[in-house]
C-alpha cells in the first residue's frame, strides 16, 4: 500500500512505477488501486490481478524446478525389459536402488526374451533391456551393453535320470548326445542359442530337440517332468527346484552373461541417471 516502498523494493524511482501502473490499468481497462495522493486499497479487479499474479509466479517457479529435475533425470519415465532369469538376481536390486534416489521417475517393466527386447530397443519401444549375451549379429553399432552378470550354463537332468546319480561331479557334455533336449527357439535368443549349439558341436553332436520353450523357468519345469535334458544358467542350482538335478559341465564352460542394453543415441536424462546410479553402486562392472 505504498508507492515509495514498492519503488524501493524494485530498485527504481517512484514516478516510473506510478506511470507503469497507470499504463497497466489503461491496457486492462480497469482501475487496480483505490487512491488519492496515496494508495488506500485494491479494487476488486486489483485483488484478482494480485492473486492470479502470485499463482502465475509460483507456477513459473515450479516450471523451472521441474524442468531442472527432468534435465537431471529426476523425473520422466523409463520402459525396462528383462529376461526371466534376471528377476531374482538383477531386477530387484537395480530397480530398488534407482527408486531410492529417483522416486518420481515412472517405471514400466516388461518381461521378454532377449531378441524381442533388442527389437523393441531398436524400435524405441523400450529404453533399457536386461538381456542374455551375446546380442544378435549386426546390432552392436546401435546398441550399447554393460555386463552385469557373468555365469555359466549347467546341465539340468530329471531326478530319476541315470546321469543324475552323481550331482556333484562335472558331466561331460558328450554324455547328453543321445538324450532328448529341451531348448528355446533360436529366434528368441539367437546369441545364446548359438553358444549352446556350438558347445554341443564341439562335443561331437547336435542336440536332438524334443521340446521347445521360451523361458528358462519353463525349460526347467519340463526337465522336472522328465521330458528331456537342458542347459540352463547355474543360478538355478540355488532356486530349490525339486525333481531336477543340476550338474556342472566338464571341460570348457559355456558362458551365460547378462547385460544392460540401450540405444547408443538415446539422450534420455532418466536413462543416463539409471546407468550412472548402477555404475556408482557397481564400480567393478
Amino acid at each position: 500500500m505504498s508507492f515509495r516502498q514498492a519503488a524501493d523494493r524494485l530498485n527504481m524511482a517512484q514516478p516510473p512505477l506510478t506511470a507503469a501502473i497507470r499504463q497497466m490499468e489503461e491496457q486492462l481497462g480497469v482501475r487496480l488501486l483505490e487512491r488519492t495522493n496515496r494508495i488506500t486499497g485494491l479494487t476488486a479487479a486489483g485483488q484478482v490481478l494480485r492473486d492470479e499474479a502470485r499463482r502465475t509466479i509460483a507456477q513459473a517457479e515450479r516450471t523451472i524446478a521441474l524442468t531442472r529435475r527432468a534435465g537431471a533425470g529426476l523425473t520422466g519415465s523409463l520402459r525396462i525389459g528383462f529376461v526371466a532369469t534376471a528377476v531374482r538376481h538383477i531386477v530387484p536390486t537395480l530397480i530398488a536402488n534407482f527408486r531410492d534416489t529417483h522416486p518420481d521417475v515412472a517405471l514400466e517393466l516388461m518381461e521378454a526374451p532377449s531378441a524381442r527386447q533388442v527389437a523393441a530397443l531398436l524400435d524405441d519401444r523400450l529404453d533399457l533391456g536386461i538381456v542374455a549375451l551375446p546380442l544378435p549379429a549386426g546390432v552392436e553399432p546401435k546398441i550399447a551393453t554393460r555386463t552385469v552378470l557373468c555365469s555359466e550354463l549347467v546341465a539340468a537332468l530329471p531326478e530319476r535320470h541315470a546321469l543324475a546319480r552323481e550331482p556333484t561331479a562335472p558331466l561331460a557334455l558328450a554324455a547328453l548326445a543321445h538324450e532328448p533336449w529341451i531348448l528355446f527357439p533360436a529366434n528368441e535368443g539367437p546369441g545364446l542359442h548359438d553358444r549352446i549349439v556350438a558347445a554341443c558341436a564341439a562335443a561331437g553332436f547336435a542336440p536332438e530337440v524334443a521340446q521347445r520353450a521360451v523361458q528358462m523357468e519353463t525349460i526347467v519345469g519340463l526337465v522336472a517332468a522328465g521330458l528331456g535334458v537342458a542347459l540352463v544358467p547355474a543360478m538355478f542350482k540355488t532356486t530349490g527346484w525339486s525333481a531336477v538335478v543340476f550338474r556342472a559341465i566338464d571341460g570348457v564352460p559355456v558362458p551365460y552373461d547378462v547385460a544392460l542394453a540401450w540405444r547408443r543415441n538415446d539422450g534420455s536424462a532418466a536413462l543416463a541417471a539409471l546407468l550412472a546410479s548402477h555404475a556408482a553402486r557397481n564400480p567393478g562392472e
